[in-house]
């Protein structure tokens, strides 16, 4: 059977609508090829040429394979199937000969358009796909129709889409949450966003640069101030006088009285300072969970560092959301182990002099703890140093490049030199990542913390008090701290663009989008085990259990499928009398009581006939009223004035 061009076409745009949106991630020449195949099909469907020979089509195939090998050094896992996938149904396509081989690459379209999921399930990506089904099916209904237009075809499938709507919500209420991202097996599927367990000169500066959200939090009455808003992240203890990181991490653990504790918990001095907040945090492939300063309690499985770093026992690869508690005024490790305070003091030998020469001048000359470190904030505030995303390179003593040459930096910058000043003067000090603020989002009740509020600080640890948090960036740009980034930057040019300050109605469309694609989070992709069972059992489902909900799920399915049966059915068993046939028949009630019986095989001029020749008298009217009913109920002729002379002869015609 040889197929029709148009049907071809349809199959073309299945397979380009279903694979275009992974052009963003597949190599450069698995684009130029996969176009290159899907024009010439495009081609030899146009000028009725003949299909290429199988021998051309298998090299090509091995080719295909080779390629990806090259490029992922593998076959397998995501990034490699998606695209060996993707083009051995571009390839299917030179080989479309018959119903069998459309029907292969119906099926491939369907599965190629749940591999898009496996990269985004954003709101976008769910319009795309939904459309891609609507071609797909109106081609799976060319394949059986044939002679159908393009509307009518189009109308089947939304009608299809739509039938399976009732049954899609059923399956998506009931049926069993899957553990972790739908692409859990291979490794690859995981990708790192987000901060980073070590800190360099640029490092934060260019996460400044993502728009990227980073989560998400509902706080349960009135939030914070913005200057109070730090989000705790990794805590970096080791300088090699580049790079901060932290090597050795020890775990404080409130649930496992038997784990070896170096530290104390941190403790409250002013209980008033609570906050209740809800945080839905975007998978980056780390263990960190983002917490206010200082976290007291959270609603998912954790640990807390000997640092207070809050940290899920496994990666955090898929979206989760999680209730805390934060106190912001505390104490944290007054009586801090002599190992950590001697860790807290180490600097990498022979870098940066007169860093170091500077720091003991403080030492002798200031009176205390306090002094050194108010001066210290004072020379960043007085002495000509800027805030900026653009600093210039420094060199091997990268700190005095810093404090004595350059004086422009990024948060990570200030942090970092304050930190080496104060390890210089004998004060313990560390520095702490994470973000800092959050856009308030009225609309939707909620703050988004983006990639562009990432952050660093510093904490120094003083007698008596423990360690404390100390902002530089507060002292050279504290409207970085008070209104964001767009306010401490002079230039918003080099911002991202939602990091800039914008016009009322643009910030109105963009929370507005931002309150639907949160919605769309919490209810859809958020749909876990927890919510699930939630969810039941405000429904009334109590001791949720594996197997109730199994029954509940196939009872559910069942009767969903018997009302869309009975539905679609239903017209079979509905017989549809129109007017015309409503009137021939009140004429045959009149002859049968004049002993003249209609048979149930016998059709309108056949029955005329036998009445003409037992009635002769009535001939006449039997033949005008057989001739008006024919006109309207088989010769398409149901005019109103045609309907009225009807009723008019049969209502005249007396036995």
């Amino acid at each position: 059977m040889k197929l029709e061009k148009s049907l071809v076409y349809g199959l073309l745009a299945s397979i380009l609508m279903v694979s275009a949106p992974h052009a963003e991630h597949l190599p450069p020449w698995v684009i130029a090829f996969g176009a290159a195949v899907l024009g010439w099909r495009a081609y030899l469907n146009f000028s009725g040429m003949a299909l290429p020979p199988r021998w051309l089509l298998f090299l090509l195939s091995i080719a295909s394979a080779a390629g990806i090998f090259l490029s992922y050094r593998t076959l397998f896992g995501r990034e490699a199937g998606v695209t060996l996938l993707i083009l051995l149904a571009a390839l299917k396509l030179l080989e479309l000969r018959a119903a069998r081989d459309a029907t292969v690459l119906i099926f491939l379209s369907c599965f190629i358009i749940i591999t898009n999921f496996f990269y985004s399930q954003s709101i976008p990506t769910a319009l795309m796909m939904f459309a891609s089904l609507l071609v797909i099916l109106s081609t799976w209904v060319h394949l059986h129709s044939g002679s159908l237009g393009l509307k009518p075809r189009l109308a089947i499938s939304a009608k299809l889409l739509l039938q399976a709507i009732p049954l899609t919500l059923l399956l998506f209420v009931l049926f069993p949450r899957v553990q972790g991202p739908l692409w859990g097996m291979p490794q690859d599927a995981y990708s790192s966003s987000g901060l980073s367990d070590s800190m360099a000169p640029g490092t934060l500066s260019k996460l400044s640069l993502s728009q990227a959200v980073a989560f998400r939090v509902s706080f349960e009455s009135f939030p914070p101030l913005r200057e109070q808003m730090y989000w705790r992240g990794p805590v970096l203890w080791d300088f090699d006088g580049v790079t901060w990181s932290n090597r050795d991490g020890v775990i404080w653990s409130n649930r496992n009285a038997g784990t070896a504790q170096r530290n104390k918990p941190p403790q409250f001095d002013n209980l008033d300072q609570a906050v209740e907040y809800t945080v839905t945090l975007e998978p980056h492939n780390k263990k960190w969970l983002f917490a206010l300063e200082m976290p007291t309690r959270l609603s998912v499985a954790n640990f807390m560092t000997d640092d207070f770093q809050v940290q899920s026992r496994n990666a955090v690869t898929a979206r989760i959301r999680y209730s805390a508690h934060s106190q912001l005024t505390f104490l944290a490790n007054v009586d801090e182990s002599p190992l950590q305070l001697q860790r807290a003091l180490t600097l990498p030998k022979g870098l940066n002099p007169r860093a170091l020469q500077l720091a003991a001048d403080w030492r002798a000359s200031l009176p205390g703890d306090d002094a050194i470190i108010r001066t210290a904030l004072g020379r960043f505030s007085r002495d000509g140093y800027s805030y900026t995303l653009e600093p210039p390179l420094l060199g091997a003593h990268g700190i005095d490049d810093f404090l004595f040459e350059t004086r422009q930096g990024f948060c990570e910058h200030y942090a970092s030199s304050f930190v080496f000043l104060m390890r210089a003067a004998g004060i313990p000090a560390r520095v702490v990542t994470g973000y800092q603020g959050g856009e308030p989002n009225a609309l939707g009740g909620y703050s988004i913390v983006r990639q562009s509020d990432a952050h660093a600080w510093a904490e120094v640890w003083l007698k008596d008090r423990g360690w404390i948090r100390i902002d530089p960036t507060a002292a050279i740009a504290p409207g970085r701290i008070q209104g964001g980034l767009s306010a401490a930057m002079p230039d918003s040019a080099a911002l991202p663009f939602l990091a800039r300050n914008q016009s009322p109605w643009l910030l109105n469309i963009r929370f507005n989008l931002d309150m639907l694609n949160h919605q769309w989070n919490q209810w859809i992709l958020g749909y876990d085990t927890e919510r699930q069972f939630a969810f039941l059992t405000r429904l009334g489902m109590e001791d949720i259990s594996w197997q109730k909900m199994a029954i509940n799920l196939l009872t559910g399915v069942a009767l969903t499928v018997l009302l869309i049966a009975i539905l679609l059915l239903r017209k079979l068993y509905i017989r549809k009398i129109d007017t015309a046939q409503l009137l021939y028949l009140k004429f045959c009630k009149k002859l049968s009581r004049g002993g003249l019986m209609r048979a149930a095989h016998e059709g309108p001029q056949d029955f005329a006939t036998r009445a003409n020749m037992d009635m002769p008298q009535h001939a006449e009217a039997i033949r005008r009223i057989t001739a008006l009913y024919l006109a309207m109920r088989y010769e398409n002729q149901p005019d109103e004035s045609g309907l009225r002379a009807l009723h008019r002869a049969v209502r005249a015609f007396k036995i």
